[in-house]
């Protein structure tokens, strides 16, 4: 069973009001640690009243009071007199109808579902609105990390124009563990999977989908903008060696996945990808599976976010927080009014920053005064160009380093290098973000 806190919750109605009756839908990993937070300390301010789930039989468990009601008809529930529901099952369908219809009844929803939030999200808000009850989504980003609440509350009176993050723990594993031991990534990955913090497949991970989803959100939630997640270029971990740690180190660097966004003016500024962060920074000290979000104000500055971003009880206590918050509001009679009016902007990869290229190459003369050569051609300087001694030289590896520049500048030089006859893999481009 997850380990909850025997603390009682505390009461967020007023006293001598009802408590509010909550249906969990999904009894999963999260629903589980759910339900069980709410049976256990629930208190006077929400009472667990059905629990729906597939093969409800086999799922039912002693702990749960007699009295909730255990169904597989979702219609059931949504036609009951519940107050919220609890939306744990993840993905778009049946999730969206699931939450549609919940909204349509004039109930409130709680959601962990970042896939639903991330493409669904300004639609399902202003449905909410407009049938006067709320959509919170605060487990969906970092896990138990209070990043969505602290947007919505502790930083709303601030006017935030950027935020970065490490957003997808199974990565930031990965990439911690090719740092530490200097093992293959295929070893990493492969060691990630057998202590369950990667799938089998992890492609969603990997090339950057998770992260991208999340930052969509964080962007609408901090940033007040609709974006499209696949209109956020993401980049894969797949193409990182364990010699680019060796040359990050010479740079006093590290290599995490780090999800940005930059709003200014009618433009906005994403990627996701691997980039090249000090070692001695908030980024590079984040190790193994943990989530760390900064966001950047005009008044307030910056700000960190630190802590576990997955895991059944970690994402319930998000849960947990948000119905407290969902209760109140009920309680006290209030709710979100008309939905804000969401900016549409544009959406680029084209940040201008400082730049890690490294290339594996069949060694031979002249080979940096050619790419020196189409450097130049593009207006492209260099800052440095690091090799280490030891390597085959039937496969050399070395760094060159650019002052900053933009990344539209950038690629047209990268397409011309990879025709070149010496090359043995694609140049390996990464931001480096100081």
């Amino acid at each position: 069973m997850p380990k909850t806190s025997s603390k009682p919750v505390k009461s967020a109605v007023k006293n001598g009001a009802p408590a509010c009756r909550v249906a969990l839908i999904g009894f999963g990993t999260v629903g589980r640690a759910v339900a069980k937070i709410l049976c256990e300390s629930g208190g006077n301010a929400l009472r667990l009243t059905h629990i729906c789930n597939r093969n409800v039989e086999k799922k039912k468990q002693p702990w749960v009071p007699q009295d909730v009601v255990w169904t597989d008809d979702v219609q059931a529930v949504l036609n009951s007199d519940v107050n919220i529901v609890i939306e744990l099952i993840g993905g778009l369908s049946p999730a969206e109808q699931i939450v549609r219809g919940a909204l349509e009844a004039g109930k409130s929803v709680v959601t962990a579902n970042k896939q639903l939030i991330a493409r669904r999200g300004p639609e399902l808000l202003q449905l909410a609105a407009s049938k006067g009850c709320q959509l919170e989504f605060g487990a969906s980003v970092a896990g138990g990390v209070p990043v969505l609440p602290a947007l919505r509350t502790g930083l709303s009176g601030d006017r935030l124009h950027g935020m970065a993050g490490i957003l997808n723990g199974t990565c930031n594993y990965i990439l911690s563990r090719i740092e530490t031991a200097r093992i293959p990534f295929s070893e990493a990955l492969e060691e990630a999977q057998a202590r369950g913090y990667a799938e089998a497949d992890a492609s969603e991970d990997l090339d950057g989908g998770d992260a991208r989803a999340k930052l969509a959100i964080l962007v609408l939630a901090g940033l007040h903008a609709r974006v499209a997640p696949e209109a956020i270029r993401a980049r894969t971990i797949r193409t990182v060696d364990s010699v680019d740690f060796d040359y990050a180190a010479e740079l006093g660097c590290t290599l995490r996945q780090i999800s940005r966004a930059d709003l200014k003016a009618d433009t906005l500024f994403a990627d996701v990808g691997p980039c090249l962060v000090a070692r001695d920074s908030p980024f590079g000290r984040v190790q193994r599976n943990l989530n760390l979000v900064l966001t950047s104000g005009q008044y307030g500055g910056d700000m960190a976010f630190l802590g576990a971003g997955a895991g059944g009880d970690p994402t319930a206590v998000a849960v947990v927080s948000d119905l407290m918050f969902v209760a109140e509001r009920i309680s006290a009679k209030g709710g979100r009014g008309v939905q804000e009016e969401l900016a549409a902007p544009q959406i680029s990869p084209d940040f201008e920053t400082p730049w890690y290229l490294r290339f594996f190459v069949r060694d031979q003369p002249g080979i940096v005064a050619r790419l020196a050569e189409i450097l130049a051609a593009h207006r492209l300087n260099i800052d440095a160009l690091l090799q280490k001694p030891g390597f085959d030289k039937a496969s050399l590896p070395f760094v060159i380093t650019l002052e900053p520049c933009r990344d539209s500048l950038l690629r047209p030089a990268l397409e011309k290098m990879a025709g070149l006859d010496f090359m043995l893999r694609p140049c390996l481009c990464l931001p480096i973000l100081r």
